[in-house]
């Protein structure tokens, strides 16, 4: 994200010394992204950042999965993964369960009402949607606040920690990549700068504005990382907490951006999901359906029409609003659908007919679509509806 941002004690010019008010000299850190070739920051630590005391195994939460075969639609109640009152001691990282995943990107949902530990994803990047709920969250560039409709873009090897804030436990639906993450290129100049035809801007994208400059010492930080067999943990102890930096600057660091400051972009007539996208990863992106109004050819079906999924998996959660299209299935909050490249998938019977002459669609989705098939984690398999791949039908499948 080719937008830069200064907070706290930087020096005029970069890769020079940089002394405290008791002459010690700052030690400068390079994140950066593509080895020098692409977005970085530059953060001026206190203490060395590579200094270590420890190192010890791990076990993130299970990111076992199985393929989705026989091949067929599915739909998951997330809300089912926790029962109600029983998130008081889950955080927002170790308590993740996965839900879908493939080599680029895995879907993770939680509900938290514990604070987490310090963590580290140095697989890609993270873009965690607040479904409800509130949180800080605690990072070395500094903290954010997050409320229900935000996303969090936490770039990779970010160490930070989530806080849940408020009356309710927060619910929160996790996309980690196995890449980076950032806005459609055809909606960035060739610098970098959103356009004006992007459905929104730098003004909706808030980084932290001050640092938080923490102290302790033997501190652990959880790190996912990648091993020869897959996603693997350690936890490291560093005799410094690592939340010593006293400033910072570039155009690399953890943002938030609310779904709702996303301007819809319409037309005469039904818009492909591609018109809907926000954010996109290596063989993924990431699409907002947002509250708008909807077609207004005379003759228009608001609904989308039926459509194969021939190089794609189509996952949806919904998150809000009445979905119009999936009425009828059994979908409603915290759903999500699975459509799979291989099989045609569209409304349910009778919303083709019911959405003529509808103006307005009341509607709250984010959706993934991949370019590699996904498979079920141990989530799916805990909370799926074994009645929706034959809601089309009206009737399940042969004995």
């Amino acid at each position: 994200m080719a937008y830069y941002r200064r907070v706290g004690d930087v020096p005029p010019k970069r890769h020079t010394q940089h002394p405290g008010d008791d002459g010690r000299l700052y030690y400068e850190e390079l994140m950066g992204e593509e080895g020098f070739s692409s977005d970085s920051s530059l953060l001026y630590h206190r203490n060395i950042p590579s200094a270590i005391v420890d190192s010890g195994v791990w076990e993130p939460p299970n990111q076992d999965t199985v393929p989705n075969h026989p091949l067929r639609p599915r739909h998951l109640k997330l809300h089912d993964l926790f029962p109600e009152g029983g998130a008081a001691g889950t955080d927002a990282v170790t308590g993740r369960r996965l839900v879908l995943g493939n080599a680029d990107v895995r879907i993770s949902y939680v509900v938290a009402g514990a604070q987490s530990p310090l963590y580290r994803n140095a697989v890609g990047d993270e873009i965690v949607y607040v479904e409800s709920g509130e949180a800080t969250v605690e990072t070395v560039f500094g903290t954010l606040r997050a409320t229900a409709g935000d996303y969090v873009l936490i770039p990779t090897s970010t160490t930070h920690r989530w806080l849940p804030a408020g009356d309710g436990p927060l619910r929160a639906y996790a996309i980690e990549a196995g890449s980076h993450i950032a806005p459609p290129r055809r909606y960035l100049s060739r610098y970098g700068q959103l356009l004006e035809n992007a459905p929104f801007c730098e003004r909706d994208l808030h980084g932290p504005d001050e640092v938080l400059l923490a102290e302790g010492t033997d501190v652990e930080v959880l790190v996912k990382h990648r091993g020869s067999r897959g996603i693997v943990g350690t936890r490291m102890v560093y005799p410094h907490h690592p939340f010593d930096v006293v400033g910072w600057d570039g155009c690399l660091y953890p943002f938030t951006f609310s779904i709702h400051d996303y301007e819809p972009i319409t037309g005469r007539i039904h818009q492909p999901p591609p018109a809907h996208q926000v954010f996109e990863g290596h063989n993924f992106v990431v699409c907002n359906f947002v509250p708008r109004k909807v077609d207004y050819h005379p003759l228009s079906i608001p609904v989308p029409y039926y459509h194969s999924n021939v190089d794609s998996d189509e996952i949806m959660f919904y998150c809000g609003g009445d979905y119009e299209a999936r009425k009828g299935s059994g979908i409603g909050q915290g759903s999500v659908s699975v459509h799979p490249g291989g099989h045609a998938h569209g409304p349910q019977p009778g919303a083709y007919e019911r959405s003529v002459g509808v103006e307005f669609f009341d509607e709250l989705a984010v959706m993934v679509d991949t370019f590699r098939p996904l498979e079920l984690g141990e989530g799916a398999l805990a909370c799926e509806d074994d009645n929706y791949a034959w809601t089309w039908a009206g009737k399940g499948p042969r004995k």
